[in-house]
């Protein structure tokens, strides 16, 4: 009975073994990098929601604008745009020192960063008629400034990190002109308000039509 057993039957055992192992590891290393490939693109498709989030939430809002007109001594002219701006509605945190303006007008496009020209915490700017091209608060023709009308936290500015903050950004029309005087009756000019995250918020002014009879420093609506 012993002498028919088949002594190759052994071999091809260890043979089919050995090659199941070899497919269970193949299909381990398989899935591991799967596993690692679906979690890097997870990861990375979270990170780009993020950023398009971010885009449109995190910017801020032009509450309401103002000009400052001054004689130039060619005529009157608006030569301080004012803009209040706040948080936009489920937006994030949104530091003036990381945004910028890009500003165009008729003869004059300019990208404007952020200057600090205030004292008191932001609270106080000096008196913006009396900004000069050789004394501008230290400004020059591509820097706007802020202060802050309402600060919820009395410690956060330049950060808009409430929906009660309420900041006033400043541009002198005068140094951004290139010395021109500012702007005139019927000029316009387009504002890019962007945030570090790419958040922006457009808006377009354009002068008043009455500018004679104005006295000095006296705010016309935009």
């Amino acid at each position: 009975m012993f002498e028919n057993i088949d002594t190759d039957r052994g071999q091809v055992g260890i043979g089919t073994l050995i090659v199941f192992i070899a497919m269970v590891l193949v299909a381990a290393i398989a899935a591991g990098v799967l596993v690692n490939t679906a979690g890097f693109l997870q990861a990375t498709a979270e990170d780009a929601g993020q950023e398009s989030v971010d885009k449109v939430t995190n910017r801020m809002d032009v509450v309401s604008t103002h000009g400052i007109v001054n004689d130039t001594g060619d005529g009157f002219a608006v030569d301080s745009l004012n803009l209040t701006v706040r948080l936009a509605a489920g937006s994030g945190s949104v530091s003036l020192e990381s945004s910028t303006i890009n500003y165009v007008s008729g003869g004059t496009a300019e990208n404007l960063v952020y200057k600090n020209a205030t004292t008191n915490g932001g609270k106080d700017l000096g008196n913006v008629s009396k900004w000069t091209a050789s004394d501008p608060y230290g400004l020059n023709s591509t820097e706007f400034t802020a202060y802050a009308l309402e600060d919820d936290d009395d410690a956060s500015y330049p950060v808009l990190n409430s929906q009660a903050d309420r900041y006033e950004i400043v541009i002198n029309t005068s140094l951004v002109e290139g010395g021109t005087g500012g702007l005139s009756t019927g000029d316009s000019v387009e504002l890019e308000l962007t945030s570090r995250s790419g958040g922006s918020t457009q808006v377009i002014l354009t002068m008043p039509q009455q500018l004679a009879g104005k006295q000095n420093n006296d705010p016309v609506p935009l």
